[in-house]
């Protein structure tokens, strides 16, 4: 059993939740409980991907990690493409639950998790596939809280973009390269911060948490600059240690920080929709995620 948590990198859980609250504040509604079905959809597929992701390489983690869950022996593989299926249909019947919006979500996530897996991860195409995966995480949120994605597409650009970089950057983690991926990233890091920074140009119509009413405008721009300034100083740090030497250690590192780093950022944009204490709560989940990767690897 103790080789479950590494195959699913339990601590890389932290950073879903963030992707629905983030969406269902772009709307400018509350979290409810067809957001709640959003964050467990979520959350199956996002373990779905893991599992699926070392079926595929378990030929390629052999050679390169063969510590790894699968190579191992310590998980079979029938057993892993079991639970990647079982994890998928859990995602899309909570998805069904939460409405048809979810649904018409969910399902092209679903099938980007496993095209990125199966045929997309080598190819020019696998970051783009990773960032359209957690834009339609982020979309998936919206649709379930209101039935409605189209205030959420600015937010998940934004979130996207920075999956994107993270990608990239995680195609070189075993055997390093050029340091032109971490320094593309880097370079993303302060479009995006600069972009979050500021205050979207119509705020999300609609209901919004009812604490945040009760901060100033000049207390919810402070919580959202002070969020962004983390989502920077997560990532920043470690991509600029990767350009310097692009060496396996260093990338990977740049790598987990690139994760972490999401949870701050979603945390951002959830504030910048208006729902300043919601974005606080999500980055309550930085410190929870930091201990955990601790014992279980993150990437």
């Amino acid at each position: 059993m103790s080789a479950w948590p590494e195959l699913l990198r339990l601590p890389a859980l932290f950073t879903v939740p963030g992707d629905s609250l983030a969406g269902a504040a772009a709307t400018g509604a509350p979290p409810n409980s067809r957001t709640l079905l959003a964050i467990g959809s979520s959350l199956c597929l996002y373990e779905a991907g893991m599992v699926l992701n070392d079926w595929a390489d378990r030929e390629e983690d052999a050679r390169e990690r063969p510590h790894r869950p699968l190579p191992s022996g310590r998980v079979g593989p029938a057993t892993a493409l079991t639970a990647a299926c079982a994890l998928t249909g859990a995602a899309l019947a909570l998805a069904a639950r939460a409405g048809r919006p979810a649904l018409a979500v969910a399902a092209p996530l679903a099938a980007t998790v496993w095209a990125y897996d199966l045929t997309l991860k080598h190819t020019p195409a696998g970051p783009a596939a990773m960032a359209a995966a957690r834009a339609l995480d982020l979309l998936l949120g919206a649709a379930a809280t209101t039935g409605h994605t189209g205030a959420a597409f600015p937010s998940a650009a934004l979130l996207g973009t920075h999956t994107l970089a993270v990608t990239a950057v995680s195609r070189r983690e075993t055997t390093g390269g050029a340091p032109l991926a971490p320094l593309a990233a880097l370079a993303a890091t302060g479009v995006l911060t600069r972009l979050v920074t500021r205050p979207p140009a119509r705020p999300p119509a609609g209901r919004r948490d009812a604490a945040a009413r009760g901060l100033s405008g000049a207390g919810a721009s402070a919580v959202r600059t002070a969020l962004t300034a983390a989502y920077a100083a997560t990532v920043a740090r470690p991509y600029f240690h990767a350009a310097l030497n692009p060496s396996p250690p260093l990338t990977q590192r740049a790598v987990t920080g690139g994760i972490r780093a999401t949870i701050p950022l979603q945390a951002a944009l959830t504030a910048r929709s208006g729902a300043a204490p919601t974005g606080l709560l999500i980055a309550a989940l930085t410190p929870l995620a930091r201990r955990f990767a601790k014992k279980v690897s993150i990437t």
